[in-house]
């Protein structure tokens, strides 16, 4: 028999708790350790040297063929015992503010005008001039007549929603074709925003987003993997505003 003032063998059976045994982290090895360094690695320089690779493409190309045409006389490679990388895209940036001041003037819209013109009477180039130029001046505009706000849209049938990019509002035969108003938007593909579709949708079957062009682009880009942070929403439109 036991003793009433004998203890019970198991303290938890008066109410006690026993105490929390916590085990230890798992040691992670140094092959595991190297790898997560050189990923963490890749992750910070890849986008540098990609950035720095496709720049030293671009100024190499554009040296390549705007160089040449300088004359000797002018030409600083002439007078170095080396070549001046970057020459040629500092020649081409002169020529084209050049080229653009001198159309603002009367004399220079008279011969664009001219030019125009002739371009004009020829049948395949002109389609192709007309093309080129209204999308130069549509993404170029000052007026931000391009991308303007990013939406949502039912595509490519209901229930599975696509991201797109409102371009105008459209207008003659199309906009008469539903009662409310009818949005041309672009549906880019990805991870190449530069083709897509071009769609024109009820602005009620629209659901517009709380996201900036740029970081629509890079959601496309990304293939879903780079997200907008709200925090870096609010701060751009403190700063906006």
């Amino acid at each position: 028999m036991k003793h009433k003032n004998q203890q019970p063998e198991h303290p938890e059976e008066d109410g006690e708790l026993k105490p929390l045994l916590v085990e230890p982290a798992p040691k992670v090895g140094l092959l595991h350790r190297l790898r997560n360094y050189f990923l963490t690695g890749i992750v910070v320089t890849a986008p540098i040297a990609i950035t720095i690779y496709l720049t030293y493409i671009f100024v190499d190309f554009v040296d390549a063929n705007v160089t040449p045409l300088i004359p000797a006389r002018y030409n600083p490679e002439t007078y170095l015992p080396f070549g001046v990388p970057g020459m040629g895209v500092l020649v081409a940036v002169i020529a084209l503010i050049l080229i653009g001041f001198l159309t603002a003037n009367f004399l220079g819209r008279s011969f664009l005008k001219f030019g125009e013109r002739i371009v004009g009477r020829m049948p395949v180039v002109r389609s192709i001039y007309n093309a080129l130029k209204q999308i130069m001046e549509t993404v170029l505009a000052q007026s931000g007549t391009s991308f303007r706000e990013v939406v949502l849209v039912e595509y490519p049938r209901r229930g599975i929603w696509a991201i797109a990019f409102v371009t105008s509002e459209a207008e003659g035969d199309v906009a008469d074709m539903d009662e409310d108003a009818m949005i041309s938007v672009f549906l880019p593909t990805t991870p190449n925003p530069t083709s897509g579709f071009l769609l024109f949708v009820p602005k009620h079957d629209l659901k517009f987003m709380n996201m900036t062009v740029e970081e629509g682009v890079k959601l496309v880009i990304s293939a879903g993997m780079i997200w907008p942070k709200d925090g870096e929403n609010e701060d751009e439109e403190k700063s906006s505003s």
